[in-house]
């Protein structure tokens, strides 16, 4: 079936359907990861927007049950230059065009992806409009151009969870989900010793901490856990109040998707915080610390979203390769003089890193969980168990 992709500038890219019919709008953005098509899926940051692969060839290993980051796929759209139909792997389940058309995302293959690339890097990305059903492409432009796009919306409040729940590293259930849906579902309540009823951890852990869902990765929730931690994760609209009277060891700032300025309610919760109890912040949950401390954000020209952009810890003078995935970045110079920058973005000299001078917090732009990408960053994980024993 025909499918047409529409950017706001009037370029026009037509190719082949695969996935689920229908039409899509959204930001159009490109993911430099060569794999890891399932995890990006599933991302929840990735909400509100159309995903391009540069990576040429996607689909070839299908799609399985482990490889998910939260209760199921978040992209409004998905482009690739060609889609395999034959997948062959020892963990697939299900075909990339099954999956896709199980959940109701559209996929268009057969363009020229390294063409939208470019034309994204050069101008910046763009609304665009994805659709099987209007094939009318002057149609299709002025529905990209109405979109009123990402700045100013609050997309935290289609992610986040209905209910608190404790997670637990039991990695699939009967259903063939992690455990952690069923918790979204059921709730437990936010209480004093976070893990209640039946749902214990599966490991002998030492550090309670809070997780306030943003929008998190389930492979966050797993590097927690590993590292010794019973975590609760929490609606992104808990305050500071109830956080501190279930006496947490910790908490943690997750990421999640779009503009960090709409997320008062997270801001006003964060600044109730700061100085009470050790912080840790990824992606949306950084920016959302930068804007609590005094700071300011802005929006990147394209973002940055893949599985191998450069970082330099200023303090080691090492350079990890991470994986991001982020649009927006807290200004340095917006910053207060009590507010140590440990991270830099080697491409363009942006913001990755925070460290408070006097209280125990710390954030990062990028995803040391990686899922998908390298390791050279999970130690920041260890760094935040480490706080927790100090404080």
């Amino acid at each position: 079936m025909k499918a047409i992709l529409a950017l706001t500038d009037g370029t026009v890219f037509e190719g082949e359907q695969f996935g689920a019919t229908g039409e899509a709008i959204g930001e159009v953005v490109f993911n430099t990861s060569m794999t890891g098509y399932q995890e990006v899926l599933t991302d929840p940051s990735y909400k509100g927007q159309i995903v391009t692969m540069t990576y040429p060839l996607i689909g070839n290993y299908g799609c399985n049950e482990a490889d998910v980051e939260s209760i199921g796929p978040q992209v409004e759209g998905f482009v690739v230059r060609e889609y395999s139909a034959y997948h062959s792997n020892w963990r697939s389940k299900w075909s990339l065009d099954t999956y896709l058309s199980e959940h109701g995302i559209i996929g268009i293959q057969g363009i020229d992806t390294r063409a939208l690339t470019r034309r994204l890097r050069v101008h910046g990305v763009m609304n665009g409009c994805l659709s099987t059903d209007d094939l009318n492409p002057e149609n299709l432009v002025a529905k990209a151009q109405a979109w009123p796009g990402l700045v100013g919306w609050d997309l935290v409040q289609r992610v986040t969870c209905p209910n608190p729940y404790a997670w637990r590293n039991s990695h699939q259930e009967e259903n063939g989900q992690p455990s952690a849906v069923r918790h979204q579902q059921e709730g437990s309540g936010l209480t004093n010793n976070l893990l209640t009823d039946n749902r214990q951890a599966t490991v002998s852990n030492s550090h309670k901490v809070i997780a306030l869902d943003f929008g998190i990765k389930y492979n966050i929730l797993r590097q927690l856990t590993e590292h010794g931690c019973e975590v609760q994760v929490v609606p992104a609209q808990t305050t500071a109040e109830d956080i501190l009277a279930a006496e947490p060891d910790g908490v943690f700032l997750s990421n999640g998707p779009g503009d960090p300025m709409p997320v008062g309610y997270a801001i006003e919760t964060i600044q109730g915080l700061i100085g009470k109890k050790p912080l840790f912040g990824i992606c949306l949950g950084h920016q959302l610390l930068g804007l609590a401390l005094g700071g300011k954000t802005y929006k990147l020209k394209f973002g940055h979203r893949g599985a191998n952009q450069p970082v330099k810890h200023l303090e080691s003078d090492r350079v990890e390769i991470t994986s991001q995935n982020h649009g927006f970045c807290v200004d340095i110079d917006s910053l207060p003089n009590s507010v140590d920058i440990t991270h830099i973005n080697l491409n363009d000299n942006t913001l990755e890193g925070i460290q408070h001078r006097e209280y125990p917090l710390f954030s990062v732009q990028y995803h040391p969980e990686a899922s998908p990408g390298p390791h050279d960053s999970s130690y920041l994980f260890s760094r935040f168990t480490e706080m927790m024993d100090e404080c």
